[in-house]
């Protein structure tokens, strides 16, 4: 298969671009495209033949869920059935937040196909705010099911060439809208009824933070990471967003003894020597996600670029320092974790 990308520019090259992508996806075919958190693998929801083919392009199991892009809110109604017992909170939360990176998990309605929630009774759904995706999905119609556009457990994509990179070949087209505005997947909650508050557990941490939603209900966070089983929510498993060269979540620099003639790579924060990790050993690559400034917003969107540049570097070990757990350093946290437990 020969994979086309297709640039967005130009007004001539949107139309022409939503137009095929929108072609595509009403002929059951899978088209890649931007999101404002990274870039998603799309296919009609409502078709299995076309959601078989993200799985088979992506290398994904079938018991890792699917998220749903709805075309509009009221769209909600149309796949998920909102228990009248958390009704009000979900109306509070994607009047504030959608569209936006806020998934939530509801009961699926029959018209879901099995293949998108693996055969689970819940949904996960959300309506992204990129302009490009929203065009295309209200030009469709129909909600879309998008995983990030990877293979299986590997680096999310943030940019079209790095979607090249993954899925060349495996899928006929990719719409270039530029960089991802987050750069990390949407928020991943559940609500459940509870007095005097309903509770909310984030299921994964992404750009919408504890701090945004504890007005809502009581927060909790889930702490179970799934391996080989189904999942209730996307993105669950413990070797989730992993870099094909091992990496290590090194919590203290005195934790760290060099092995002679092994290539190191350092994944930073904010490259600041103070830190104790950046003059550790003569590195053969530093990737620094927020140079000078230690601000979490800027290393969130360069979390999945430089993760894949230190990936390509040609060392044998990616080194990463420890973010600050608030705000959006829970969700780096979490994915740090999560690529080095493959190792």
């Amino acid at each position: 298969m020969q994979t086309t990308v297709l640039h967005t520019d130009e007004p001539e090259h949107l139309h022409r671009a939503v137009a095929e992508a929108t072609r595509l996806l009403k002929a059951g075919e899978i088209v890649a495209m931007p999101t404002e958190t990274v870039y998603g693998l799309a296919a009609d929801a409502l078709n299995a033949d076309a959601v078989a083919k993200v799985f088979a392009a992506k290398e994904r199991p079938a018991f890792d869920p699917l998220i749903v892009h709805l075309p509009t809110k009221q769209s909600l109604n149309d796949v998920a059935d909102v228990p009248e017992s958390i009704r009000k909170t979900v109306i509070q939360l994607i009047e504030r937040f959608w569209p936006g990176p806020l998934t939530l998990i509801l009961p699926k309605k029959a018209c879901i196909p099995d293949i998108v929630t693996s055969g689970m009774p819940t949904v996960a759904v959300r309506m992204s705010s990129h302009p490009i995706f929203k065009r295309i999905v209200q030009e469709l119609g129909r909600p879309l099911a998008a995983p990030s556009a990877n293979r299986f457990g590997s680096i999310s994509p943030t940019s079209a060439s790095a979607v090249v990179a993954e899925l060349d070949g495996r899928i006929p087209l990719v719409i270039d809208g530029g960089a991802c505005l987050h750069g990390i997947e949407s928020t991943i909650i559940k609500i459940e009824p509870a007095e005097p508050k309903p509770m909310i557990t984030i299921l994964r941490p992404g750009p919408i933070i504890p701090d945004d939603l504890k007005q809502y209900g009581r927060l909790q966070r889930h702490q179970k990471h799934l391996v080989n089983e189904v999942s209730e929510a996307p993105g669950q498993l413990a070797s989730h967003y992993a870099p094909r060269t091992p990496l290590r979540l090194l919590e203290s620099p005195k934790d760290f003894i060099p092995e002679h003639g092994k290539k190191y790579a350092l994944l930073s924060f904010c490259g600041d020597a103070d830190d104790g990790y950046v003059d550790l050993t003569d590195w053969h690559q530093i990737m620094i996600l927020s140079p000078g400034n230690g601000k979490l917003p800027e290393a969130a969107v360069r979390f999945f670029y430089a993760l894949r540049e230190l990936d390509h570097s040609g060392a044998d070990e990616i080194i990463a320092e420890p973010l600050h757990e608030h705000g959006l350093g829970i969700a780096m946290m979490d994915r740090l974790r999560r690529a080095a437990a493959k190792f």
